[in-house]
Parts: C-alpha cells; sequence; structure tokens
C-alpha cells in the first residue's frame, strides 16, 4: 500500500549500510528541501482516474512498506504519461534509466536482506533499471545521490535482477513504486507506468 509523508531527498550524501539504517533514514529525511515530496495527492488522484493530468513536472512521490519486520520505503519523481509514447520513446530500451525522474530513485531498507540470495546490508541505495521489450533488468547501486543515471557506475551495483516485465490491463498515468508482501518474510518492490509493471523480489535474511 502506497503510504505518502514528508520525506525530503537530498543531493551532496554519500551511501550508508550497516548496523545505522535508523540513522540514515532520519539523513535523508532531514537534509535540503529543494527536492521535498510535492504533488503526491495530485499524482494519486490522476492514477485513480480523479483528475485529468494537465502539470507537466514530476511529482516527488515516496512509497513505503513492511516486509516482515523490515520496513522499507523508495523515493522517487514520477513523471505523467501523457499521451506521449515511454517505453523505447521517452524511456529508452537497453539503457540505464533512474527509473524516475530528476534525481536518483532511492530504496531505504531498516534491515539487512536477500536479493537473489545476495545479502543487502540496511541502508540507502540508488534503484536503477534497463528497460528492455522481452525482459528488464533491475538494479542496486551503491550511489543514490545523483542527477538522472549521469554519474551511474556498474562497478557500484549490488546485484542485478533480470525479470520479465508483466503487461497491466489498466494504464498507470504516473510512475508508482509499492511495496508488497507476499509472505511474512518475502515481498517484492515494484515499479508500475503505463501498460508495465517490473518486480524485484526480497526476502527477509
Amino acid at each position: 500500500m502506497l503510504a505518502i509523508s514528508g520525506l525530503v531527498f537530498s543531493c551532496g550524501q554519500s551511501n550508508q549500510t550497516g548496523e545505522n539504517a535508523s540513522e540514515s533514514t532520519t539523513e535523508l529525511s532531514n537534509i535540503e528541501k529543494e527536492h521535498q515530496l510535492d504533488r503526491a495527492s495530485y499524482a494519486d488522484s490522476v492514477n485513480l482516474g480523479l483528475l485529468e493530468d494537465t502539470i507537466k513536472g514530476s511529482a516527488r512521490r515516496e512509497a513505503r512498506g513492511k516486509i516482515g519486520s523490515n520496513e522499507i520505503s523508495v523515493n522517487y519523481g514520477s513523471p505523467g504519461l501523457r499521451g506521449r509514447v515511454i517505453w523505447n520513446g521517452l524511456v529508452s530500451y537497453d539503457q540505464v534509466w533512474v527509473s524516475g525522474s530528476h534525481w536518483a530513485t532511492a530504496v531505504i531498507f531498516s534491515q539487512d536482506v536477500l536479493v537473489e540470495g545476495i545479502i543487502i546490508p540496511a541502508g540507502i541505495y540508488g534503484f536503477f533499471t534497463i528497460p528492455g521489450k522481452d525482459e528488464w533488468t533491475l538494479i542496486l547501486n551503491k550511489n543514490f545521490d545523483m542527477h538522472l543515471a549521469d554519474d551511474y557506475e556498474e562497478s557500484e551495483d549490488l546485484v542485478r535482477v533480470k525479470v520479465i516485465p508483466e503487461i497491466l490491463e489498466n494504464t498507470v498515468q504516473r510512475l508508482t513504486y509499492g511495496i508488497q508482501s507476499t509472505s511474512d518474510s518475502t515481498g517484492v518492490v515494484s515499479l508500475s507506468w503505463d501498460k508495465i509493471k517490473v518486480k524485484m523480489p526480497i526476502a527477509a535474511k
């Protein structure tokens, strides 16, 4: 379930992992306000079909949820569809994408997790993707603090996951993340936009 809060997003901060995830979350929420969450309720109303999407800018949004006792949040820019061709149009196939707009998408884990059997320590990470027609690559990277994917380095990847995109019945007008549990100790972080949904599997360590 998507929840919107007053978290603000940063520039000029380095990735933090390990024991002090709560300190990382506090740091991310207390820094410069230039990337403050805005227009989140507008984006939700557009996705529910309550409003026509007339704003060209991207809302800064946050998704929050729990997988087991692990509190997970995703801070991201949410661009709108607005009649554009997204896949292999606005977003190119086979290139690293920031998986949102403007500042990189940041995923925060309050506890260590397992992704594809790889231990990801509690902390803040950049979430990047490489979209493709038939297959996507989902990436957790050490660096969450950058504009678009300008400073992305593959050498800083912690894990890459190959997934098959799901085709949605209903169009998602504004890019939306979610955190869903699939059992007491497993779940997914999902990205939905236009007619596509992709999921990164997460398991409690």
